[in-house]
């Protein structure tokens, strides 16, 4: 259970295009640039984000993409479905059956409740984080986390800039 390559830099585009602001177009090489990846790797990032609607695309000589929506209506977890999925799906178990058809452990496993648990643990704060919240530092995004993983309900980075001027 990790997340893949197309996850991690998926969501990095989207924050790059947040920061860009909402009325700036980034074209495919000024965000593989940005982010280090190749041209044809940010393009089908890209092209995966505007399907999963996510991204808006312009073509001509200004052209180039723009979040779809504002960025604090955009969440995590939108994001990593769109660019791959979830942890621990349904079908995890089926994956891992050793030599047999179906996993000794079918009926009854504890292991299983433990993914489901981990993924239900994940699926909250993946939900509860837009890319709005992303665009901050990271002390201010380990201070968000940690309080949404121990008080299950902290303030968000983009919630706390706005109370505190």
């Amino acid at each position: 259970m990790q997340l893949s390559a197309q996850e991690e830099y998926g969501l990095r585009c989207l924050l790059r295009l947040a920061q860009a602001g909402p009325d700036a177009m980034m074209s495919i090489h000024e965000i593989s640039r940005a982010e280090g990846i190749s041209m044809p790797h940010a393009a089908k990032l890209l092209r995966v984000l505007r399907e999963g609607g996510l991204v808006a695309s312009e073509r001509g000589q200004a052209g180039g993409y723009q979040l779809a929506r504002p960025p604090e209506e955009i969440t995590a977890k939108q994001a990593i479905h769109v660019l791959g999925g979830e942890l621990y799906g349904g079908e995890f178990c089926g994956r891992f059956s050793g030599h047999e058809d179906h996993c000794t452990n079918s009926i009854d496993c504890s292991i299983r409740s433990l993914w489901r648990a981990v993924q239900s643990v994940v699926d909250q704060l993946l939900t509860r984080t837009s890319i709005r919240d992303l665009m901050c530092a990271e002390q201010e995004m380990d201070r968000f986390v940690g309080d949404l993983v121990v008080l299950s309900g902290g303030t968000s980075p983009a919630a706390a800039r706005a109370n505190h001027g």
